[in-house]
């Protein structure tokens, strides 16, 4: 009876725990284009031209106060590659350009990203938003497939990546999506067990599937680059949800 007690009170836990990630980290897209431009006037349709023409800005935010910090360079570079093709593979929506992040901060005013627009000639922009937020604490690692451990720390590391496809004429979000995704980073406090650790894996959706990062130090960043390719994926199904969703919402308006 008591196993059974426990089993309950640690599955309770664990929807606990995860009904809390599926909010973490929170939305940042409305600061940076203000809550007003990001809201879907009924008004505003899809174009009827496809597919649609448009610019892409990957923003790697980490102004919130939790914010853990970006992935590198060269892998939110990576990644907004792999967006433009992804969106153009399962969307009617060809990016033909992935314009600069630099100077837009997160002044909650969409007259920014217009000007962006304008600027390299695009009517239509796609604007993604990465951030992300981390929890360490101590654990004990196994040593290998044995029974033995030793003290370590592990690293939770919460992705998100919002998307906003913007009209830049009208100042409006025609669409919205989001993914979000879990990793976790087990780490030895001590040296000496390099063949097992440190080992990224993702949580709660695949914990044996891991990844190995190729240094120590690097470590974090392995984590954040894993969580944030595992949103991206996620982000992509949750985009083709909203089109279909948009195209039924100016069908049947009654249904939205």
């Amino acid at each position: 009876m008591r196993i059974q007690v426990r089993s309950i009170w640690l599955a309770l836990g664990l929807l606990s725990l995860t009904a809390c990630a599926s909010a973490v980290p929170p939305s940042r897209m409305a600061d940076y284009l203000g809550p007003q431009a990001i809201t879907e006037p009924s008004v505003l349709h899809l174009p009827t031209e496809r597919p649609i023409h448009a610019g892409l800005v990957v923003i790697a935010d980490a102004s919130a106060p939790d914010a853990a910090p970006p992935p590198p360079d060269e892998a939110v570079n990576r990644l907004a590659q792999t967006l433009k093709e992804q969106i153009g593979q399962h969307l009617p929506i060809v990016i033909d350009k992935i314009l600069p992040a630099d100077g837009l901060k997160p002044a909650g005013d969409i007259a920014s990203f217009r000007e962006l627009g304008k600027r390299y000639g695009v009517d239509y922009l796609a604007v993604a938003v990465l951030s992300s937020t981390e929890q360490e604490y101590p654990i004990y690692v196994f040593l290998g497939w044995t029974a033995h451990m030793q003290p370590g720390f592990r690293r939770d590391n919460w992705s998100l990546i919002e998307v906003a496809l913007i009209d830049v004429n009208a100042g409006r979000a025609l669409l919205r999506a989001e993914g979000r995704a879990w990793a976790t980073l087990d780490s030895p406090s001590a040296p000496g067990i390099n063949q097992w650790y440190p080992v990224v894996y993702l949580r709660p959706q695949d914990p044996e599937r891991r990844f190995w990062p190729p240094t120590f130090e690097g470590a974090p960043n392995t984590l954040r680059v894993v969580s944030m390719n595992q949103a991206a994926k996620r982000l992509i199904l949750s985009l083709q949800d909203a089109w279909l969703h948009k195209l039924r919402t100016e069908m049947n308006p009654a249904q939205g």
